[in-house]
């Protein structure tokens, strides 16, 4: 200690002859003037540890998500301070002359602040949100230090190195200038073409300067670890036959298996659905165990979309589509909720109607739709995070068979999930009937059939409408759903039951690698999709017993975007790029409307508390859509016969302002396709919206609004 002792003191002696004067001059030094020796440093370093306190303390302030978004600049500036108050002490440690025991009470009372401030409050909700602050506290604390303490290493030890200091900041800016132009100018790129200044149109509020393109990969979660999954320690090959037969193969391994055959969630009533702490346990409570023995045939009853067989003690998940499709019913919705029936008119056909199939030349066969929201990706993000999938996008593009759009200036409505989900799926922020639908049961009211894929362990109705229903006791699901996965995505290994689920290191959430018995969850989830698929397409089962074509909707969401850092995201860019190559080839676009979209950007982390870069990327999520050749042709025709305005729709709707609603009216027309709505088609992306439109005329509240005119 006393080396070390001497070594700060020459440091601290050379630093103090630099300042102070030279040579004999009778000038005082700068630490021997007056100003400074009457603040000892204990007394500074006091201050500085209550001025840090005081605002971490600050930042806490909680409240609901709107509260949170007013307050976020206030809260993110304390939080700043309070980093700033800590590096300043922590630079004194090792900069100024002190004592060895003064050091270390220090360094124990900063330790012991931390860990005071950790305990008061290491909440991961919007209400308490200790842990989200802690973290990027330390996101901005370590690498600041760290930088810190080896220039000062190098200013004791290298001559002259100011000057290479300042060579290397003039190069280093330069460089960074140049790359921070180059990010800004594909800011507003996108697949096949790009957001255009044009006068009157939504422009972004504020300098869009995305410094978050200049850090590299990890650098907001060096914490998390690797981000792939720990493969299982045995390989086991399960499959299920059209017979329901489930095989079971542990390789040459002498252990004992047996399979957990989970619920399925479609008939669950909405109170035991709810996400909290409910759905999860009501899961595990209902998942059956079984010994797995190969003398006999092990059957699974009809209703079983998965099951999660164990040998020893390495588990998989085998799904299936079951029932077939060929055995389903064709749905006859209650009389009391027909989404088909205008209740004003008690008519089953719209007031206000066009029926395409006697017009234009338009193609009468049904479309199926797919759409896949990513939560939390902006238009920027998806391609920052997701190039492989990017790249396969443009090759989606063929006209002819279909056509890919884009909306460049498409904003979301809300500040999370809840308004930009209720507005898509219902067409309203707040519902204002009782027992409102999500939009898959028009869907499944009009033939189709339909499927839902939930990776959060939640129910989307009973979480964001739930409380707009007259009972908890009703089931969406069965109402409105013909399959549905949830109950795989229940299970402890990924989703906690004990405690909180929704945590930075485990759950939906996650800044780590979410997994789930050695491979991604969202891989799961793929696989089970590309099984409907395949199931919806085959011959046998595109129609029914009657012989009448059965089209299909089929909606996933992925959380991988979800999370403070945006680095979850790379993980899903592999199986998703695949899973795009895929529905390319296999023709399916041909008649299928595909979307891709987020409901909003991220709405956490560094970049969105600091920066208004983050802020625009929050309300602009990415949204783009796959068009049949023979539906953007009727669009086309339908928009310069009959519409206000002689323009192509997709590219004009690729420069206005966009929303979730537009997103709905889509959805609504497809359900009632030949025979569609005259004012939903209007207010579809099928139609040309209003140019110049404005936040308000858009249905966008003033709180959330980016765009100036």
């Amino acid at each position: 200690m006393a080396l070390i002792h001497t070594a700060h003191d020459a440091d601290y002696m050379r630093v103090m002859d630099k300042l102070g004067s030279g040579g004999g001059s009778s000038k005082p030094r700068l630490w021997q003037r007056p100003l400074l020796v009457q603040v000892p440093k204990p007394v500074v370093i006091a201050v500085l540890l209550v001025v840090c306190t005081v605002s971490y303390l600050m930042a806490l302030q909680g409240g609901d998500l709107v509260y949170i978004n007013e307050h976020l600049g206030f809260i993110g500036a304390e939080l700043l301070v309070s980093v700033l108050s800590l590096t300043t002490v922590t630079i004194m440690l090792y900069a100024c002359r002190m004592r060895n025991s003064t050091r270390r009470i220090v360094v124990i009372l900063m330790l012991a602040i931390l860990a005071v401030l950790y305990l008061y409050d290491h909440g991961e909700r919007f209400e308490h949100h200790g842990l989200y602050n802690l973290l990027v506290f330390m996101a901005i604390y370590i690498p600041l230090n760290l930088a810190i303490a080896v220039l000062y290493t190098l200013w004791c030890n290298i001559k002259h190195f100011s000057v290479y200091f300042v060579i290397t900041l003039v190069i280093g800016g330069i460089l960074a200038g140049g790359s921070l132009l180059h990010y800004r100018k594909i800011f507003d790129q996108g697949t096949l073409g790009s957001f255009h200044y044009i006068p009157g149109e939504c422009q972004w509020t504020g300098r869009n300067i995305p410094v978050v393109d200049l850090l590299p990969a990890k650098t907001q979660n060096f914490w998390a670890g690797s981000m792939s999954c720990k493969a299982e320690p045995i390989s086991i090959k399960a499959t299920i036959d059209p017979q329901g037969i489930l095989r079971v193969n542990c390789g040459d391994h002498d252990v004992r298996a047996h399979i957990d055959i989970l619920p399925d969630t479609r008939d669950w009533a909405l109170r035991d659905k709810d996400m909290w702490k409910v759905y999860n346990h009501m899961v595990l409570k209902a998942t059956v165990r079984l010994p797995y023995t190969r003398d006999r045939p092990f059957v699974l009853n009809e209703t079983t979309q998965a099951v999660v067989v164990n040998c020893g003690k390495s588990s998989t998940i085998v799904t299936r589509v079951s029932p077939p499709v060929h055995n389903l019913p064709m749905y006859v919705p209650p009389s009391d909720s027909d989404t088909r029936i205008n209740y004003t008119t008690k008519k089953t056909v719209p007031t206000d109607h066009f029926n395409a199939a006697s017009n234009l030349d338009a193609q009468t066969t049904r479309p199926n739709v797919i759409f896949l929201m990513l939560d939390a990706v902006s238009h920027r993000q998806f391609y920052r995070r997701l190039p492989k999938s990017a790249q396969v996008l443009k090759s989606i593009h063929r006209p002819g068979t279909n056509r890919l759009y884009e909306l460049y200036r498409y904003h979301s409505v809300g500040f999370s999930t809840d308004n930009n989900t209720r507005a898509m799926y219902t067409g309203e922020i707040m519902p204002t009937r009782p027992n409102p639908l999500p939009i898959w049961a028009y869907f499944r009211d009009r033939g189709y059939v339909t499927a839902r894929v939930e990776t959060g362990c939640d129910d989307w109705a009973r979480e964001y409408i739930g409380d707009k229903f007259l009972s908890d006791t009703y089931s969406v699901g069965n109402r409105s759903l013909d399959y549905e996965l949830a109950s795989p995505f229940c299970l402890p290994d990924y989703y906690p039951n004990v405690g909180n689920p929704f945590g930075n290191f485990k759950g939906p959430y996650s800044i780590t690698a979410r997994c789930l018995y050695g491979r991604y969850v969202h891989d799961w989830a793929l696989d089970y999709l590309g099984q409907l698929r395949r199931e919806f397409r085959s011959i046998s089962t595109l129609k029914n017993k009657q012989g009448k074509r059965r089209p299909y909707m089929l909606t996933a969401t992925f959380l991988e975007g979800h999370e403070g850092t945006g680095e979850v995201l790379r993980t899903l860019d592999n199986s998703l790029s695949l899973f795009l190559e895929d529905i390319r080839d296999s023709g399916e676009l041909e008649d299928t409307l595909l979307i891709i979209g987020a409901d909003h950007g991220l709405h956490m982390g560094i970049n969105f508390a600091y920066t208004q870069n983050g802020r625009i990327e929050h309300q602009n999520p990415f949204m783009t859509m796959s068009v049949p050749e023979w539906l953007y042709q009727f669009a086309e025709k339908y928009q310069h016969n009959y519409a206000y305005e002689n323009v192509s729709p997709f590219s004009a709707n690729e420069q206005r302002l966009t929303t979730p609603f537009e997103i709905h009216h889509t959805f609504r027309v497809m359900a009632d396709w030949p025979q569609f709505n005259i004012d939903s088609w209007k207010r579809s992306l099928f139609a040309a919206q209003q140019p110049g439109r404005t936040c308000k005329d858009a249905g966008i509240g003033a709180s959330f609004c980016m765009c100036r005119h």
